[in-house]
């Protein structure tokens, strides 16, 4: 079982709005900077829109986008799985929870009285 990660509290602050450099994400995630530059190479990682073009330096990426790394860390490291494979399974993982919270709010939806 991998053990869990312990944030700092500088970057638990950081899981609101603010955009994370491509040091702080690789940080979060357990992982060096040039694990992240190959992820955004690859296309499994995203940079902040217009930020794609700018050099890895100048990348900021939406502190969702932590979740969304550490999801790929643990699926390459836990089954030896390519970074390809990993994006695959995290973009299911990422429509299933979707899903789920729709389901909920389907079912919060108060229910109509029925008519004969």
């Amino acid at each position: 079982m991998p053990t869990p990660l312990t944030l700092t509290a500088d970057l638990v602050e950081l899981l609101d709005d603010a955009a994370l450099d491509i040091h702080q994400l690789a940080c979060g995630c357990a992982m060096s900077a040039q694990w992240v530059y190959a992820r955004v190479e690859a296309g499994v990682l995203y940079p902040a829109q217009g930020a794609a073009s700018a050099s890895a330096t100048e990348w900021r990426f939406a502190s969702a986008a932590l979740t969304r790394a550490r999801r790929l860390a643990q699926l390459e490291r836990i089954y030896d799985a390519d970074p390809q494979l990993a994006a695959l399974a995290a973009d299911l993982m990422e429509e299933v929870a979707a899903l789920r919270q729709q389901v909920q709010a389907l079912q919060a939806m108060p229910t109509l009285p029925e008519t004969d």
